[in-house]
């Protein structure tokens, strides 16, 4: 038997890292799944998005563990379209136990330098896109009478300010503020809300020349070349946090084994919001 046996989890930006690693575990461990994404690119972010092809993978994986998966190709901006997928979703699978917030994205530069767009578009989907899907799922999970867990993607960035993603900071302690507010409202419902809060996970969102770029202090930087930058922002001699990491967390916060635990930032990152690490050379 899997630990979430006859549950339902919902979560948005599924079609590939973490989000698709997230949901995979919880189809292993028993879940009926489904999975949002938007499947496009962005002007303003420097990285591809993920694709229709990704989120066919996605089903594809889950179905192999026997699992059923609903896929949807939505924008959490969409707050209409975010609740006809909760009202279909919840008729053909028969509810709704545990939600991941999980879509988001990561853009750089200097605050003052930002264009209006990028700001606005980094909020949008960072922040009150995650607001847009509580609020279509919410409903639904008060109306059950069955509890259950609501988990955010956040950041350390929600939790501290890195140079560079002013934009990113401000939308991740956004989600933070927006965990506890929850956490507190749906208490006496018996639902559960926290965030998760990764460092430099080792996904597109990361791992890409952009970011390449500002941690190398370079312009055409390497992913080799960053690799020694990346180990001063842990406390381990880890350059990168591993999906699978995240995913033990999220994993953990969905469970009846944290049945009492809300209002939490559980952080992954290696020590690295530790004030006086030990500098890796």
């Amino acid at each position: 038997m899997g630990r979430f046996d006859g549950k339902v989890a919902l979560i948005a930006g599924a079609a590939r890292g973490q989000g698709r690693a997230h949901a995979l575990r919880m189809a292993e461990e028993g879940a009926n799944i489904v999975a949002i994404d938007r499947c496009q690119d962005l002007d303003t972010v420097a990285y591809p998005l993920a694709t229709d092809s990704d989120l066919d993978q996605t089903v594809k994986e889950i179905e192999s563990v026997g699992q059923r998966c609903l896929a949807y190709r939505a924008d959490i901006r969409d707050l209409s379209a975010m609740q006809s997928i909760v009202a279909e979703a919840v008729d053909e699978l028969g509810g709704l136990d545990i939600v991941c917030a999980n879509a988001g994205i990561l853009t750089v530069g200097a605050l003052w330098e930002l264009d209006e767009k990028t700001w606005t578009e980094m909020i949008d989907i960072n922040l009150t896109g995650a607001w847009k899907t509580l609020k279509a799922v919410v409903p639904t999970m008060i109306k059950q009478n069955r509890g259950g867990s609501i988990i955010l993607t956040s950041s350390i960035c929600g939790l501290a300010a890195l140079p560079g993603v002013g934009h990113y900071n401000a939308s991740k302690h956004g989600v933070t503020g927006l965990m506890r507010s929850l956490a507190v409202e749906l208490a006496p419902f018996g639902i559960r809300v926290n965030t998760v809060n990764p460092s430099t996970a080792d996904t597109p969102m990361v791992a890409n020349q952009a970011m390449y770029d500002l941690f190398g202090g370079k312009e055409g930087a390497t992913r080799e070349e960053v690799e020694h930058t990346m180990l001063n922002n842990h406390a381990f001699r880890i350059p990168w946090i591993e999906i699978k990491d995240i995913t033990n967390a999220v994993l953990y916060l969905a469970d009846d084994a944290s049945r009492y635990v809300t209002g939490t930032d559980t952080v992954v990152d290696g020590g690295g919001l530790l004030p006086y690490r030990i500098r890796n050379v």
